[in-house]
């Protein structure tokens, strides 16, 4: 039997083998550095004798200072060195293209065009809709670069800016589908990474953006300056504005330039979108998970031909180091925006008149689609439909102003009575009292004819809202109009309106008005005239098919009704002044 090792040779023999062990390790597996460091490698770059001095920031700590110029001046020397920092203020690598690039992204519905410098978009166009040129519609303001910086440019707080983030060529990869681009950029200091992916035949897309500062994730917005929209409009500075919806408080918030005349102004909360809108088309980021969200609205002047600088609006949406966000650039078309996010649907300001609006909207749409295919004669059937809902109380209007046209010579002897009489005289109120028991004795209610005035006003403001959101009235044309979202060029329409409220005043008796009140309502059609001159021509003819048919009426009934017989009272001896 062999002989069994003893207990000491045993151990002594471990410790050999450990050592054997602990001795070759090194030269097959390279020690890792410790925990919380990294190690980056600085090359020599070219022409590293011309590189100017590093700037570094006044928040950097004196050791990162002194490991900086450390790494630098060996770089600058031709050496390469190895530079251990903290993981968290780690110096990233430098990532950025070669050459500044265009990426174009089409979809069915629009054409997007974004530059690596930045990464930023110069052009969206939509493909289905055509300015007041003609052109295919192109919502971003074509503004040079250094005036506004372009849409998706990254804003910073405070003075915590850094240009480059701005300005530097971003290395671009495309997504193999076509329809998504990524854009990275990283310097010594700062990375910055946009994506965004597009759906093929949807006006909504996906937006990501993350930004890095010393290796810490920095909150940031993204910037669409300059104005939106269709920029070839009449005073389209009016109809672009921000917009928010504020989930807490149910109210859509739209803000115009004017809010920050004196400088940005910035408002955070929980809103389910924010971003900017004109009349027909809207620009907003949407979140995908409920968190605050922040919006800094800018006023940026454009420089128009031939006028000076005008101040647009616009806006900054995120607030977060890594921002997430649905977009939706397009129309204001209401049946697509519940389709595409319900969320949306809250982007159609239906004001207070909504309970005639919405109704009204959607009897426009049915005539014009089933009926004769144009929006001007549907809003010229939907105008003499009201009118003739409204028939019977303009009839009763129209019977009381009959019976105070019998009676004009029995109140013109009571007005003849007080002639003279300042306005402040007690004996007013008697003359006042006796026109009333003339009344009272003919069953005249004395503001009849007012009525079916004051009827058409809730009709005038639902039309007035229906034309400013409904996106199918844009470009709609009738007879000699192109566009009857838009103010008509030669203003007939409103010159017509003017005649024939002046004839329909005309005919409607006011035989119980004083004459200097008479007089002053013959300047009633100027005043409708100047109202409406710069109103769009939808909601002129609406008005004016009212007065045509109020016309036609009037004729009607001065034709059917019978003179009805006035009461006679005594009129008293006219009451002499006192001293």
């Amino acid at each position: 039997m062999k002989k069994e090792i003893p207990m000491e040779a045993r151990l002594l023999l471990a410790f050999v083998l450990m050592g054997i062990v602990l001795w070759v390790t090194p030269y097959f597996i390279k020690t890792p550095p410790p925990t919380g460091t990294k190690t980056a490698v600085v090359e020599p770059p070219k022409d590293a004798d011309k590189l100017p001095t590093p700037v570094v920031s006044s928040q950097d700590s004196d050791k990162d200072k002194a490991k900086d110029k450390a790494a630098t001046n060996k770089a600058a020397a031709g050496k390469a060195t190895k530079v251990t920092v903290d993981a968290q203020e780690e110096a990233p690598a430098e990532i950025q293209a070669a050459n500044e690039e265009t990426v174009v992204i089409e979809t069915d519905l629009a054409k997007v065009t974004f530059s690596n410098r930045g990464a930023v978009v110069t052009s969206w166009i939509l493909k289905n809709f055509k300015d007041n040129s003609g052109k295919l519609l192109e919502l971003v303001p074509q503004v040079p670069r250094d005036k506004i910086p372009p849409p998706f440019s990254v804003m910073l707080k405070g003075e915590n800016q850094i240009a480059e983030l701005n300005t530097a060529l971003y290395r671009v990869e495309r997504s193999a589908g076509g329809l998504g681009v990524s854009f990275e950029f990283a310097s010594g200091r700062a990375v910055a990474k946009k994506s965004f992916t597009f759906l093929k035949d949807s006006y909504k897309s996906d937006v990501i953006s993350e930004v890095t500062i010393n290796g810490v994730m920095t909150p940031h917005t993204l910037a669409w300056r300059g104005g939106f929209g269709d920029s070839t409009i009449v005073k389209p500075e009016a109809a672009q504005k921000a917009v928010y919806y504020d989930v807490a408080n149910s109210k859509l918030n739209q803000k115009d330039v004017s809010e920050a005349k004196n400088g940005p102004v910035t408002t955070s909360g929980s809103y389910s979108f924010a971003g900017l809108e004109d009349t027909f088309f809207a620009n907003v980021f949407l979140t995908t998970t409920p968190r605050p969200v922040e919006i800094t609205i800018l006023s940026d002047p454009i420089p128009v031909p031939g006028k000076a600088d005008e101040p647009r609006v616009g806006a900054a949406v995120g607030g977060e180091g890594r921002n997430v966000f649905s977009h939706f650039v397009g129309p204001k078309d209401l049946n697509l925006l519940g389709k595409i996010d319900p969320k949306l649907e809250h982007l159609i300001a239906w004001g207070w008149f909504e309970i005639i609006a919405k109704p009204l909207f959607t009897a426009l749409n049915w005539t014009a689609e089933r009926l004769n295919h144009n929006y001007g004669w549907a809003i010229v059937l939907v105008t003499i439909v009201i009118n003739l809902v409204l028939f019977p109380l303009r009839l009763s209007s129209l019977k009381s102003s009959k019976k105070m046209q019998f009676l004009k010579p029995q109140i013109d002897a009571i007005n003849a009575k007080y002639k003279g009489l300042s306005m402040r005289d007690p004996k007013k109120q008697e003359q006042n009292q006796e026109i009333m028991d003339l009344y009272k004795k003919n069953g005249v209610n004395p503001v009849g004819g007012c009525l079916p005035m004051l009827l058409q006003l809730p009709f005038l403001f639902a039309f007035y809202t229906v034309l400013t959101v409904g996106i199918q009235m844009r470009g709609a044309s009738w007879l000699w109009i192109p566009d009857l979202s838009q103010p008509e060029a030669y203003h007939i329409l409103t010159i017509l309106l003017m005649v024939s409220q002046f004839i329909s005043q005309k005919m409607t008796p006011s035989p119980g008005m004083d004459p200097a009140q008479q007089k002053m309502m013959l300047i009633m059609p100027l005043f409708f005239g100047f109202m409406f001159w710069y109103q769009s021509a939808g909601l002129v003819l609406y008005w004016m098919t009212g007065n045509l048919v109020a016309i036609i009426q009037q004729l009607l009934l001065n034709k059917s009704m019978p003179a009805p017989a006035a009461a006679v009272i005594d009129v008293k001896p006219v009451a002499k002044k006192r001293k």
